[in-house]
């Protein structure tokens, strides 16, 4: 005769409620979104364009080679057109400038004295290859960016490029 050892029940298969089951969902779908946003932003890092003035880059040091965008004004009396579609020029934030090469065909708006935004990229020793250029489209527009540039520097002029045009009250 043997004698019969008494028998654990076994455990039940342990469920979820409906509560963790949601819960768990969500916290899924939450990370996997994460993972997502993570990795458009390290896709997009070597794409995107940051706007600098010439005394930003030369105070900040920026790396040769780093893509960016140069705004201010055209320093009087330095475009230089080479042979071809070549030109060189400076662009000025009134504090320190930076030498631009561009090969191509410039805006019509292009001038001296004029604000313009050029991308491309800083090659150090004070000169920036550009590969566009944009100048202002009207008599009244200048990039943001440049005109806060110049509002910090203190050459903005109430009335030039860019300034709200104030006209006089009628009598």
């Amino acid at each position: 005769m043997t004698i019969a050892q008494p028998t654990r029940p076994l455990p039940a298969k342990r469920r979820f409620t409906r509560k963790q089951r949601r819960l768990t969902l969500i916290a899924a779908a939450g990370a996997v979104l994460c993972l997502a946003a993570g990795l458009v932003l390290f896709a997009m890092r070597d794409t995107i364009v940051f706007f600098y003035g010439p005394t930003e880059i030369t105070e900040k040091g920026v790396q040769p080679g780093t893509r960016m965008r140069l705004g201010g004004l055209v320093e009087t009396g330095s475009v230089q057109r080479n042979g071809g579609q070549r030109v060189t020029f400076a662009v000025t934030d009134g504090k320190s400038s930076i030498k631009v090469g561009y090969d191509g065909l410039l805006p019509d708006l292009f001038r001296e004295g004029q604000g313009v935004v050029t991308e491309g990229i800083f090659e150090g020793a004070g000169r920036f290859k550009a590969d566009s250029v944009l100048a202002k489209h009207d008599e009244t527009y200048m990039p943001r960016e440049v005109a806060d540039t110049l509002k910090k520097q203190g050459h903005w002029q109430p009335g030039s490029a860019g300034a709200p045009a104030t006209t006089p009250a009628k009598p």
